[in-house]
Formats: C-alpha cells, sequence, structure tokens
C-alpha cells in the first residue's frame, strides 16, 4: 500500500496526467452500511437485504448494492491523493461508471487511479480521475468510474 500523492495545489495535477496512485488502504463492507444504504435509498431489494434468501441466490450472500459501492470512493480516494491549496472541492460528477463484479458483504476493499485528465475552469481545476475498487480476492473490480472533481481557488 502506498501513502496518499500529495499535491501541494490543484495546478501541480497539471504535471501528473498519466500517473498512476494507489492502492490504498482496504476497508471492510459490512452488511450493517448495504442495510443503512437500503434504508437511504429505498431499495431493499432481497439480493442486498435478504440474507437467507440471498444466501441461496447466485452470489452466495448478500451484496453491496452498485451505488453503495461507487459511493466509497469518497471515502477510499483521499488514500490516494490529496490536493492542498483549495478554497473548495466539488464533486462535478461522473463521466462513466461500470459495476463488472458483484461486492459480497464483509468484503474488503481497495481503490487504485490514473489521473486520466486535468484541465483549467473557470475559477479553478478540474480532475478526471479514472478509479477503480477491487475487492480482495476477487478477479475483477467491483466497480471502474471515470470521475470528476473541480478544485475551486
Amino acid at each position: 500500500m502506498e501513502q496518499p500523492r500529495i499535491f501541494p495545489s490543484p495546478h501541480a495535477l497539471l504535471a501528473a496526467v498519466g500517473q498512476e496512485l494507489g492502492p490504498g488502504e482496504w476497508l471492510t463492507v459490512e452488511q450493517r452500511a448495504i442495510d443503512l444504504f437500503a434504508e437511504a435509498t429505498g431499495d431493499h431489494q432481497w439480493i442486498h437485504t435478504d440474507r437467507e434468501r440471498a444466501a441461496a441466490g447466485p452470489f452466495g450472500s448478500t451484496i453491496a448494492h452498485g451505488y453503495l459501492t461507487l459511493a466509497l470512493l469518497p471515502v477510499l480516494v483521499p488514500g490516494l491523493l490529496r490536493v492542498e491549496g483549495v478554497r473548495l472541492a466539488l464533486n462535478y460528477g461522473v463521466n462513466r461508471v461500470r459495476f463488472p463484479a458483484p461486492l459480497p458483504a464483509g468484503s474488503r476493499v481497495r481503490a487504485a487511479a490514473r489521473i486520466a485528465a486535468v484541465a483549467e475552469v473557470p475559477g479553478g481545476t478540474q480532475l478526471t480521475l479514472a478509479a477503480g475498487i477491487h475487492r480482495e480476492g476477487g478477479e475483477k473490480p467491483v466497480c471502474v468510474a471515470e470521475t470528476v472533481t473541480r478544485y475551486l481557488d
């Protein structure tokens, strides 16, 4: 595991396009987090919340919602990079997201990423990060996403 890459300013990201970051620290995704996500979103599909039925289902256990898996990026990415000297960092969106493999409850995950693009935008700098969330022992990532963050000066 690598330490997070620290950039002294958003402008320093310009020289880092194409660089790989991570992998970061492991995080365990417990059933409790899946249940809380189901409560927050109203998505109580049995594959996420019914342990008994899911045990007999296609994955052998409950699995995290895809959007819960995506929502782990704000927890995992700070372990990959930190940008200093910003007034405000905003989640600007996601260009592309896929869930190539399921994330069973109780699994450990971590992120790795590549700085895909950096651009100057009015009032700041925009970072496009090609990120992947990988499950311990998994062959495929559980989430791949191209996220966009804006750092305002």
